[in-house]
């Protein structure tokens, strides 16, 4: 009778284990990589390359295959093709790395030992964790890279069945010597499997299987695949006995590799030697740059690499992945938040490079007491080198580098020209790295010389003054809602009441500390991420202030100012229109709020939006909050958990400043929504008559459908036109501005409460009051063809809503009112409707809370992947930049506790 471990003769439980070794097989002496390029694998048809095979089975008694959970044309030639690049007896492709190594451990019985090291990948320990606590299974974890640490528990008492070995490790880069720990094992315990993980190197550097290991597995996903276009492992066995346990294995539990599969990673296997080589040249330098300014760097290619000599003795190269230090673990959340072509994720591998910290990312699931106890540093940081232009990569992590404070320029250092760097490049690369490295130190290593030097330089007219700028300790992370104008729009420049509300559609942002004396904007919605030295800006323009509190903000622009923060960002044409009047209101708010010079802060100001931009739903004045409430709480003008009138007053009054840089003639009333959120009724004050702003406290929620034109206009333009029509035209245009505050007046009545009536007869008065006050708008002259389609696309049956344009008009977007227990499959369709005309409909609610801080977070960053994954943790400042629009509020809430206005 068969056993588990003893497959019987049925073609299901055997079809996937060969008899016949493909290393067996005649072949040439070819070198590596040809034999990556060519897959010996032929079909009738003559095909060049394997076909997919998708079929889940196979008709015919006596064929090959009969069902794909036992074997498949497609994966037999990987397995083949990979069977020979290993050495290998027999190779296996499974589903993952992981099932690969479950896979494995199944050949483990309860009461027998497994031996692994102390640095190795977080899914293999939680893995061994769940063997060690359920599977009656002894897991040891030692220093697998010194044998003598093996020894003692090797030998017959300790039952031991495998050792388990990854060399380099992961994350350290610590060298195991195969070949004398397998002959150790062997001899001590004959009966023992010696086990590899090779996925740090691909069987392109390195074959355990000639170094005298059992099993070698890899996650295929890595480097075989190249692309991290798919999930994949592979498991290649010597032994024949081992061969016939796994493939019952997999054919039992269906772990195969699909079909599909299959034929991505034989095609990404053809050019591993070519990506291999890019990547492990560019690594080279990375690590020498490092190296070069003091850095701790685990890297097997570096000389001062402890146990460089045995890894050369047992592979070819040093891989794509190196390691280092920074010694502070929140200046390595700032370089790693820092870069923009090193991508934040887990893995590696790929043809991009990544950067994360593998003790918030892969290695998170196992717990700080044990990663201190095993030596893995909480401020580690791990490089996946890529096939990108080492050029590229150097820039983009020089760059955060330097902005985090892990670098400063070399004052004594006298660059080399731009042709003489290329000539350096073309013919010695590591010369050109080295070259590159002396223009940097680190922090600690200034020294009296180079601020003399500094001095001489900056006495002779050679040299920038050399400044050390303060920044905040911690991010600020905030948030600011749209609105929508109810009513009013256009008339309250003139003195007549608006009626307007938040939306759930909002603006986050991040400031974020940096220590390169810079000022930095990034806002990805709009392609904007511009950056200035802080000492270049016209601090010599602020102007004078002659009351003594600096904080309130000034009642006017000042021209000269404005006209040279201008000058300093028009120069960046590639931003666009709208991106130049993000940058100039950031950069004069932040210069006015400084003060001067010497009050200036080192950071990054980061902004992203799921509200639509330039659409009338007031992005600019949520944009225009976070700028102010973050410079405000980085000056500590204001506090981030306590908020009182006063504040919000403040913040409203700067907000309205960068409201006029933006738009000219703003209203207030866009900034003060965004500031308190909730229904207001503003009033501005206009001929001497007083304004005022009241909220609307018994305001109800009302649903609406937003839709944007993708019209763009011309606030500044429209508001002017309606100005310069109601001078040539008093007798047309005030009757119509009595008309809006007439109904301003009852939509405040019905929204406050001072008229109350039932809820059906609320929306249908107000559906009524939307009607009227577009077709007033109509007569202002500020509504558009794609406007007007949408108001007749919404009144139509089915529909019959109610439609006005709000805020400026001329395009923008459209509000329509939605009745309670309005049909859903009826508003689907119109929404349908109106995304067939080209526009975007965007559901919203009215009313939500006013500009907010985040003051407690969960963990020092944003976990974009908790629970059972890889825990993948990301700087708060990345993780804004790199979440969608649709993601941003769940991101923020699950960021922690908010305060708001």
């Amino acid at each position: 009778m068969a056993t588990p471990s003893t497959p019987g003769e049925s073609s299901l439980a055997t079809s996937i284990y060969s008899a016949k070794s493909p290393a067996d097989q005649p072949q040439h002496n070819w070198h590596f990589s040809t034999l990556c390029a060519n897959v010996d694998s032929k079909d009738q048809y003559g095909a060049s390359s394997t076909p997919i095979y998708q079929t889940a089975t196979f008709k015919g008694m006596d064929g090959s295959y009969d069902y794909t959970r036992s074997g498949n044309p497609t994966r037999s030639a990987l397995e083949n093709h990979l069977a020979r690049l290993y050495g290998a007896t027999q190779a296996f492709a499974l589903s993952t790395g992981m099932t690969c190594l479950d896979t494995i451990l199944r050949l483990v019985k309860p009461g027998e030992t497994v031996i692994a090291g102390d640095d190795i990948y977080g899914g293999t320990n939680r893995l061994l964790t769940y063997l060690g606590t359920h599977g009656g299974v002894d897991v040891r974890h030692v220093d697998t890279t010194k044998v003598q640490k093996l020894l003692p528990h090797l030998g017959a008492g300790n039952k031991v069945k495998m050792v388990l070995l990854e060399s380099p490790t992961n994350p350290l880069l610590r060298i195991a010597d195969l070949r004398e720990i397998a002959d150790a094992v062997h001899a001590a315990s004959p009966g023992a499997l010696v086990v590899v993980d090779n996925t740090m190197m691909s069987p392109y550097l390195q074959r355990p299987l000639e170094l005298g290991a059992d099993i070698v597995y890899d996650s295929g996903t890595k480097y075989l695949s190249g692309h991290h276009d798919l999930m994949a492992g592979i498991v290649a066995a010597s032994r024949t006995d081992v061969c016939k346990d796994i493939a019952f294995l997999i054919n039992s539990v269906g772990s195969g590799l699909a079909p599909f599969d299959s034929f991505l990673l034989l095609r990404g296997v053809k050019t591993m030697s070519l990506r291999m080589d890019r990547q492990m040249a560019t690594a080279q330098l990375v690590a020498l740059y490092l190296d070069s300014f003091g850095f701790e760097v685990n890297y097997p290619g570096l000389k001062s690499h402890p146990m460089r000599d045995v890894h050369y003795k047992q592979a070819t190269g040093a891989g794509a992945v190196l390691s280092f230090k920074t010694g502070d673990k929140e200046l390595s959340e700032r370089i790693v938040g820092g870069t923009r072509i090193w991508g934040i994720s887990v893995s590696f591998g790929a043809v991009n490079s990544l950067i994360s910290m593998p003790c918030l990312m892969s290695h998170a699931s196992i717990s700080p007491a044990v990663r201190a106890e095993r030596g893995l540093p909480e401020n580690l940081i791990r490089l996946c080198v890529g096939i990108e232009d080492p050029r590229d990569l150097i820039t983009d992590l020089e760059h955060s580098l330097l902005q985090s404070g892990a670098i400063v320029p070399n004052a004594s250092y006298i660059p080399v020209t731009h042709s003489k760097a290329a000539e350096l490049y073309a013919k010695d690369t590591e010369a050109w790295i080295l070259e590159r490295a002396k223009g940097f130190k680190r922090p600690s290593d200034a020294t009296v010389v180079d601020k003399l030097v500094t001095g001489v330089k900056q006495s002779l007219g050679l040299g920038e003054p050399s400044k050390e700028y303060q920044s905040i300790k911690d991010d600020i992370v905030l948030s600011a809602p749209g609105k929508v104008i109810l009513f009013g729009e256009h008339a309250v420049v003139h003195g007549v009441t608006a009626i307007a509300t938040s939306v759930d559609l909002r603006c986050f942002a991040v400031l974020s500390p940096r220590s390169d004396g810079k000022v930095a904007l990034d806002v990805p919605n709009i392609g904007v991420e511009l950056e200035w030295d802080i000492h270049s800006l016209p601090w010599g323009l602020l102007p004078v202030h002659p009351r003594s509190d600096k904080r309130v903000a000034d009642k006017d622009l000042d021209a000269a100012l404005l006209q040279a923060v201008e000058g300093a960002v028009n120069q960046h044409v590639e931003v666009g229109k709208t991106g130049i009047g993000a940058a100039v209101a950031f950069l004069y708010l932040y210069m006015v709020i400084s003060g001067g010079e010497s009050n200036a802060i080192a950071a990054t100001f980061t902004a992203s939006s799921n509200l639509p931009i330039s659409a009338g739903l007031g992005s600019s004045a949520a944009y225009s909050t976070c700028i102010a409430s973050s410079l405000l709480i980085a000056r500590q003008y204001i506090s981030a958990t306590v908020r009182s009138p006063e504040e919000t007053d403040l913040v409203d009054s700067w907000a309205f400043l960068a409201e006029k840089v933006l738009h000219g003639n703003p209203s207030g009333i866009d900034n003060a929504v965004a500031v308190r959120g909730g229904a207001v009724a503003f009033t501005r004050s206009v001929g001497g008559r007083q304004g005022g702003l009241d909220g609307l406290h018994q305001f109800s929620s009302v649903r609406l459908l937003l839709t944007n034109t993708l019209v763009p206009r011309d606030t500044k333009s429209l508001v002017a036109g309606v100005t310069n029509k109601r001078l040539a035209e008093p007798h047309v245009v005030d009757p119509i501005l009595d008309s809006i505050q007439s109904i301003s007046d009852e939509a405040r009545a019905l929204l406050g409460g001072a008229q109350p009536v039932p809820r059906q007869e609320l929306v249908k008065r107000l559906e009524g009051l939307i009607k009227e006050n577009h077709g007033h708008l109509v007569q202002l002259g500020v509504s558009h063809p794609a406007l007007e389609m949408i108001v007749a696309s919404t009144g139509q049956e089915p529909f019959g809503l109610a439609t006005k344009l709000t805020g400026a008009g001329g395009g923008g977007c459209a509000l329509t009112l939605i009745p309670d227990n309005y049909p859903e499959e009826t508003l689907t369709q119109l929404i349908q409707t109106l995304e067939g005309h080209g526009f975007q409909p965007h559901l919203t609610t009215l009313g939500g809370p006013g500009f907010g801080v985040l003051v407690s977070s969960e963990s020092s960053d944003a976990v974009k992947t908790p629970g059972s994954g890889e825990g993948m943790v990301v700087p708060k400042r990345a993780a804004l930049r790199e979440t969608s629009k649709e993601g941003l509020a769940a991101w923020a809430e699950n960021l922690g506790a908010w305060v708001h206005a």
